[in-house]
């Protein structure tokens, strides 16, 4: 299994990797072809951030996993409230008052409603449900359009891409990226949901398991990176557009291209803990938000602790079966 273990790190390493080269690549490549910043923005950039976690779902619904599936779409949405935004507000406070984020919030609460009536109410994801989740990212992305043309520079969840557009035209170096990203993306997802699913049949356990914890906690690494660093600098509110942006995506989209690949099924167990602790995230980052309170110190650490839980409770869950 120690084998095993070393292809998953070598997957979520390649993942993460390839999927930051494949939208560094194409925002470039856009750039050069005098492609407007704000196309760039709704398309490559929001759809490229959840590029790994929509390759590992893809990946793990074609070859018959689809609770690794399943698991990485509820467990990176967990992460990113609990983890990401919790972590960082130990080290400093991150403020939710941001022009355009309520409504963005709201979305984000229509598709965690969406997400669990499937669960609950249909039992799987499969390619009528997956049809209509992907048509909430286009709705949801036509919906930023609006807004973006409307009131240029003011919405939380479009990100700054002048930093990764270079001005130098169309270069190999460009093209490399992307294609370093397009052949690294897909041979990390299988590593990943190959090894994954090897290891959860080794310890005797659901494949959700691995989706909710090495995976959703790996995809969520350069977040939390990025976050942790921003709050080091007094600018961890810079982040929280793309947190709750990112859950969005995971459902609509994620959730959407695993329903059209095939079909995914939700584990009775991933309804009695696993999506009441996503849908808790959803509830508590959309309090902040709503309320326009602080996520300060004491809110972090019961964040933190929260997500620290749920990963004991999940693996006591676990020793028990």
């Amino acid at each position: 299994m120690l084998f095993e273990c070393a292809l998953v790190i070598a997957g979520l390493a390649l993942l993460v990797v390839c999927g930051d080269l494949l939208v560094r690549g194409t925002v470039g490549l856009a750039a050069a072809l005098n492609i407007p910043a704000l196309i760039i923005s709704l398309t490559v950039v929001a759809f490229g951030t959840s590029a790994p976690e929509l390759f590992v779902s893809v990946q793990a619904v074609l070859t018959g996993n689809d609770g690794i599936s399943i698991g990485n779409i509820i467990g990176s949405n967990i992460a990113n409230v609990f983890l990401v935004l919790g972590a960082p507000a130990l080290i400093y406070p991150i403020r939710t008052h941001v022009t355009g984020l309520r409504r963005h919030a709201v979305v984000m609460l229509i598709a965690t409603a969406a997400f669990a009536g499937v669960a609950y109410l249909h039992g799987a994801i499969d390619t009528t449900v997956g049809a209509g989740l992907f048509l909430g990212v286009l709705l949801y992305v036509a919906y930023m359009w609006r807004r973006a043309l409307q009131s240029p520079g003011d919405d939380p969840v479009l990100e700054d891409i002048d930093e990764i557009a270079g001005d130098d035209g169309v270069t190999l170096k460009t093209l490399g990226l992307i294609l370093v990203g397009l052949v690294g993306m897909p041979l990390g997802a299988h590593l990943l949901v190959a090894n994954g699913s090897a290891i959860a049949s080794d310890l005797g356990v659901r494949e959700e398991l691995i989706g909710l914890t090495i995976i959703a906690f790996g995809t969520s690494l350069p977040e939390l990176a990025t976050v942790v660093a921003a709050a080091f600098h007094k600018k961890s509110d810079v982040a929280i557009g793309g947190i709750v942006g990112s859950n969005i995506f995971n459902i609509f989209a994620v959730g959407g291209a695993a329903g059209l690949a095939g079909k995914a099924a939700f584990d009775p167990a991933s309804l009695r803990l696993d999506l009441p602790v996503m849908i808790l995230a959803a509830l508590v980052l959309a309090g902040f938000i709503m309320t326009r309170r602080k996520i300060g110190w004491l809110s972090g650490l019961i964040m933190s602790a929260v997500y620290l839980g749920f990963i004991c409770l999940l693996a006591a869950n676990a020793s028990q079966g």
